[in-house]
């Protein structure tokens, strides 16, 4: 029935060339069937309809029926490949090209022309080749810079105004110019209307002015870096941010807001993806703050989501700025929340990079803080690394002094004193042997208990007179006091074992203090 139909329809246009009516007629009905219906586009295309159509836009005097030819060749384009493929021609730019610089054709008449521009260059690198060899893309470019004035900028609310259609047509177009495939020479050639572009987004922020303009902005950048950086050096970035805060600073933030705040979110991270050294720029407008408050609204996607995190994970990959930002609005624990209750492989791919900029940061910050800490007294202010080789220093003194008890004990050999240490080696061997030991020994039953649970402390017993000796009368060191004397017995030992020592040397309860009580140094 189809088939028959446009077979009906096709003898219709041909045998009423003198009713633009009835013409008219028959175009819609055909653009009906053959919308979305490649098969019946594919049809049509073979029984010559396709090349009639693209004949009668031209050479119609009717504006009428010019415009539906138009329009029903760029529904039939944009449901089949292949009727893509047989009208995408130099010839067919040049016509639409004439279409658009003739004075006496309708705003609407251009709108249909830049529609069949739309349905040839999208997804066809042939047709983005097209569109910029005839000198088409400049002529767009000239019409996105100059088709709508200061009011029509400014008209709030859905506008429906022809002007406007056309320029919103002339966006859609532009973008297609650019991306899918990215084209990186018809990107350099649209970067030439930035300064426009930027000058729109200071002075409007309706959403139908913003959103066309940050979509051509976000695709002509994307994967781009020379245009990236020609985008930031005319302030595009800064202009961006600014537009940001704007919408986020709004005291009854509404759904359309926000809706468009996360359109410039993803513009913005466009333009600093290749080159996040340029991230820096937004520092100073806190951008890195006004994201993370973003993206606590509660009804956000989870592709308005993910776009929000990739933008914070591009602003903070090199900027230590944009890091400490990151670190001081709780933006760590916020990624962490997010990569452990999410199921989107999208949004656990992107919690990820930006903890992964977390870890390269906080090493960072902690070398900085150890370099800061090396002229700083207060034990509180210093970092995990002073902690550490405070911590090797005083293995280094422990075994000096276990090398002097050895000393000291072989001394008292050749004098004929006999003693015995028994020592726990699982205790020793412990590195809470470190730990300052605080409890009195005289108790032998008491302290031979707590030996034998683990607790690293040694037994010290004397087998002279069969008696545990008792405390010395020394004191114990001092706070920061380095132990000079053998009569202090220090409290952590290396991995030494069976270490012998007198026992008319060793004062069991003078444990030095000094690094038992240091707080964090410990």
């Amino acid at each position: 029935d189809i088939k028959t139909d446009l077979n009906l329809l096709l003898e219709c246009l041909k045998y009423q060339m003198d009713c633009p009516v009835s013409q008219k007629e028959a175009l819609i009905t055909i653009y009906s069937i053959c919308q979305q219906n490649s098969e019946a586009s594919e049809y049509f295309r073979e029984i010559g309809g396709l090349m009639f159509i693209n004949d009668l836009a031209k050479s119609s005097v009717h504006c009428v029926v010019k415009e539906a030819a138009l329009f029903t060749l760029g529904i039939i384009i944009e449901s089949n490949v292949y009727c893509q493929q047989t009208l995408c021609t130099s010839a067919l730019f040049e016509d639409l090209i004439f279409f658009l610089i003739k004075k006496d054709s309708g705003v609407n008449l251009k709108r249909m022309s830049v529609y069949v521009i739309l349905v040839l260059v999208s997804n066809n690198k042939n047709g983005q080749t097209y569109v910029r060899d005839t000198g088409c893309i400049s002529l767009l470019l000239q019409l996105f810079r100059t088709t709508l004035s200061t009011s029509e900028k400014n008209l709030p609310g859905e506008n429906t105004d022809p002007c406007y259609q056309l320029w919103s047509s002339v966006c859609s177009t532009l973008c297609a110019c650019v991306n899918n495939p990215q084209n990186e020479d018809n990107q350099n050639i649209c970067c030439s209307v930035f300064p426009y572009a930027k000058e729109w987004l200071e002075s409007c922020t309706e959403p139908e002015i913003v959103r066309p303009i940050c979509s051509f902005l976000g695709l002509t950048v994307a994967n781009n870096s020379y245009v990236q950086k020609y985008f930031v050096s005319i302030g595009g970035l800064d202009t961006l941010a600014k537009v940001l805060l704007e919408l986020l600073h709004d005291s009854c933030m509404s759904h359309s807001s926000m809706k468009l705040a996360v359109v410039v979110t993803k513009t913005l991270d466009a333009c600093i993806a290749n080159n996040s050294a340029t991230g820096v720029v937004l520092a100073k407008y806190h951008t890195v703050s006004e994201l993370l408050k973003l993206l606590s609204n509660e009804t956000l996607s989870t592709g308005e989501k993910v776009s929000i995190i990739l933008a914070i994970g591009h602003c903070t990959e090199v900027c230590e700025e944009n890091q400490c930002e990151l670190l001081q609005n709780n933006g760590l624990p916020l990624m962490i929340q997010v990569l452990t209750e999410s199921q989107d492989e999208e949004l656990i791919k992107a919690a990820t990079f930006v903890l992964q900029n977390c870890k390269q940061m906080t090493e960072q910050l902690s070398l900085k803080l150890y370099d800061n800490s090396l002229n700083v007294n207060n034990a509180e202010e210093l970092d995990v690394q002073v902690r550490k080789k405070s911590l090797q220093d005083y293995w280094k003194k422990a075994k000096e002094i276990l090398h002097r008890i050895n000393s000291i004990e072989k001394e008292h050999d050749e004098e004929g004193v006999q003693g015995e240490i028994i020592v726990d080696e699982s205790s020793v061997a412990n590195s809470e042997a470190l730990k300052s030991h605080e409890g009195n020994p005289a108790d032998p039953k008491k302290y031979t208990e707590r030996t034998h649970k683990g607790v690293c402390r040694p037994l010290l017993t004397s087998k002279l007179n069969n008696q545990v000796l008792t405390p010395s009368e020394t004191p114990a060191p001092q706070k920061n006091e380095t132990v000079n004397t053998v009569d202090a017995v220090p409290t952590r030992q290396t991995e030494q074992r069976n270490v012998p020592c007198s026992v008319n040397e060793l004062h069991t309860d003078s444990v030095p203090q000094s690094h038992s009580r240091s707080g964090k140094t410990a």
